[in-house]
């Protein structure tokens, strides 16, 4: 009698209980954006925000050196995980997605972008022991990673770039975007340093995290022939009617009230005389 009663008990008990959550899939689109809580979840995106990767000017070995990682994990061969670095409105972030966009046009369906928020790092091993068991192949970006004074998440990373004792998955690869080499305030790695006991050891522990990623790619200021070549670029894409000599006059004007040259700025000037000439831009 007590044993039916208890088998009943706990029959009862199943039926009131939550239905196990499905873990996150990668079908139905080509990029998520990963949301930790308050129900771990990959929401798709439809439509990614990127650029035709042939519009990005002046970082011609930049865009070779990335998209020749990518392409090869697209095809099922060994890749780096992959720092850009550098002089902020350069394409860093940009270039990620065009590279994603490009693998998946030569070798179709076969990469999956997901976009985790720097807040988000400390839950990066959550969303790797997902992704781990997953059919296809998975680049996960993080844009303008940074760590500041007395942030641990850093630490959290090292090990799971590395991927600890169980190895980071054979479908994942970590893309990131930085202004900062190191990922680090430099007066933090100097702080450090002076605090220490043994002090290189001190800066090793900070710099080492930066090592993680086989592929570092650096991105510098941009001087003005160059600035004036992604201006005609994204002219000549938006199809501006207007005299190279008029345009890149107006181009210079622009770097002058914006004090920087980059081809974020390039990209404004371009969208800036669209609307003057009244020509329609697609979303």
């Amino acid at each position: 009698m007590e044993e039916a009663l208890l088998t009943r008990i706990a029959e009862a008990l199943e039926r009131l209980a939550p239905a196990p959550h499905a873990a996150p899939r990668l079908d139905g689109a080509d990029a998520f954006v990963w949301h930790p809580t308050p129900l771990p979840r990959l929401s798709p995106v439809r439509r990614v925000a990127a650029v035709d990767i042939g519009l990005l000017q002046g970082v011609e070995q930049q865009k070779r050196l990335l998209l020749e990682n990518t392409l090869r994990f697209a095809r099922g061969l060994p890749a780096n995980n992959a720092m850009l670095w550098g002089a902020r409105g350069m394409g860093k972030s940009s270039l990620v997605k065009a590279a994603h966009a490009q693998a998946n046009q030569e070798v179709p369906g076969s990469l999956a972008l997901i976009e985790i928020a720097r807040e988000d790092i400390a839950t990066l091993p959550e969303l790797l022991e997902i992704l781990r068991e997953q059919p296809r192949r998975v680049l996960v970006f993080c844009d303008d990673l940074s760590f500041e004074r007395e942030d641990a998440d850093y630490k959290a990373l090292k090990s799971v770039l590395d991927g600890g004792i169980a190895g980071r998955p054979h479908n994942v690869i970590f893309y990131a975007t930085s202004n900062r080499r190191h990922l680090m305030p430099r007066d933090m790695i100097e702080n450090e340093q002076q605090r220490a006991i043994h002090a290189s050891e001190a800066v090793e522990e900070k710099v080492s995290l930066s090592d993680r990623f086989g592929l570092w790619i650096g991105f510098h200021n941009c001087d003005q022939p160059t600035y004036f070549a992604m201006v005609e670029g994204y002219a000549q894409a938006l199809g501006l009617p207007m005299e190279r000599d008029a345009l890149l006059a107006r181009a210079k004007e622009w770097t002058i009230t914006r004090g920087s040259r980059s081809g974020r700025v390039a990209w404004q000037f371009a969208l800036d005389m669209a609307g003057e000439l009244g020509v329609k831009v697609k979303a």
